[in-house]
């Protein structure tokens, strides 16, 4: 079952974990030495960068599918993010030059991470705080000759995926697949937590992979048989048509799902059930047209179930696990402790220049 790395940084001793965690995680995505190397500095780099900026926050490493999709089993990579709720930064365009990080720091400084990163996001607001995205996948990462990416919407994926309790595993997992024009976004939230919800929601990653031009209420059909030796666990699934530019959508349980539709935000729903347990006989299926401007967020229950998107979440577009992350970092403070496993994965168009 895949291993999350989940670190809050509150002192000094704590950049050592997070790099560990980093050089774990691109040993267990078959990186090369360089590769590896280049996730450990991206990786203290942040840490350090959190408490001279923030005082504290939190660094979750994970091994991820990429942002943008060729046919078949894509190579996966480490994902880095860094979570603060400090001051912010007000000069985003001035942290990325080198020197901009000093005293205690290796100096690289964002801009050299954004440079030895596959790809790099990041988000900041003044008085509430700053999440920082990098990916770092194979030396040959990106399209392979021959093959065509997502990109005739310049459609991108990415998520976030947070332990309950700094736990090793989470029962949360999102992936996504593409079978020609089609490319199909899971989350499943295992039910409960520790090994055996991680149990349920692998085994509902890796029976994805094996029905991506399924339409949605079949996948979670097929699902829902892959799954019937486990606990269970709560799925939405939902597909774009990127010639068509139309959306399906099906879910059963408490995965939450929201589609900006125009300028308002839209609830896609799910039936009452549990995928492997409790399947409803029927599974309705929504649709609704993707267009320039849509935005998909599906977020598991670490959320609110009434939790809303602020009205310009992913605008300007951004690096979809970018705008996974802001909303991990609002779900929860030290008021608001979140209380589950925290999963959230987004569906975007992302013009080539931000991706």
């Amino acid at each position: 079952m895949p291993r999350v790395w989940h670190v809050p940084v509150h002192d000094a001793t704590r950049v050592r974990d997070v790099r560990v965690a980093a050089e774990e995680a691109a040993a267990h995505a078959g990186l090369d030495e360089q590769r590896r190397a280049a996730c450990a500095l991206v990786a203290t780099e942040l840490a350090t960068n959190l408490l001279k900026h923030a005082q504290a926050g939190e660094v979750v490493v994970d091994v991820v599918d990429p942002a943008v999709l060729p046919e078949g089993r894509p190579g996966r990579a480490v994902q880095i993010t860094a979570l603060d709720h400090g001051p912010g930064i007000a000069d985003v365009a001035g942290a990325f030059e080198d020197g901009f990080t000093t005293g205690g720091s290796l100096g690289a400084g964002l801009g050299t991470c954004r440079r030895i990163a596959d790809a790099f996001g990041l988000h900041s607001e003044v008085g509430r705080g700053t999440v920082a995205v990098a990916r770092v996948g194979p030396a040959t990462a990106g399209p392979v000759p021959g093959e065509d990416p997502v990109r005739s919407l310049g459609v991108h994926a990415g998520g976030v995926n947070v332990p309950f309790a700094g736990a090793e595993l989470s029962g949360d997992a999102w992936s996504w697949v593409r079978s020609g024009d089609r490319v199909t976004l899971m989350l499943a939230d295992g039910l409960g937590h520790g090994a055996e919800a991680a149990r349920a929601s692998d085994a509902a990653v890796e029976e994805l992979r094996h029905c991506a031009r399924l339409p949605p209420a079949e996948v979670l059909q097929r699902l829902h048989t892959a799954l019937s030796g486990t606990r269970g666990a709560a799925v939405a699934a939902a597909q774009l048509d990127t010639w068509t530019g139309r959306l399906r959508f099906a879910g059963i349980g408490n995965v939450t799902a929201r589609l900006r539709d125009g300028g308002r935000w839209r609830t896609l729903l799910s039936r009452p059930g549990i995928v492997g347990a409790h399947r409803p006989r029927t599974v309705r299926e929504d649709e609704a047209d993707w267009t320039p401007g849509s935005l998909l967020i599906l977020h598991t229950d670490g959320l609110s179930s009434r939790w809303t998107p602020p009205a310009r979440t992913g605008v300007p577009p951004a690096d979809p696990a970018v705008t996974a992350a802001v909303a991990v970092r609002d779900a929860g403070s030290a008021a608001r402790p979140v209380r589950d496993d925290t999963a959230v994965a987004v569906l975007a168009n992302v013009p080539e220049a931000s991706s």
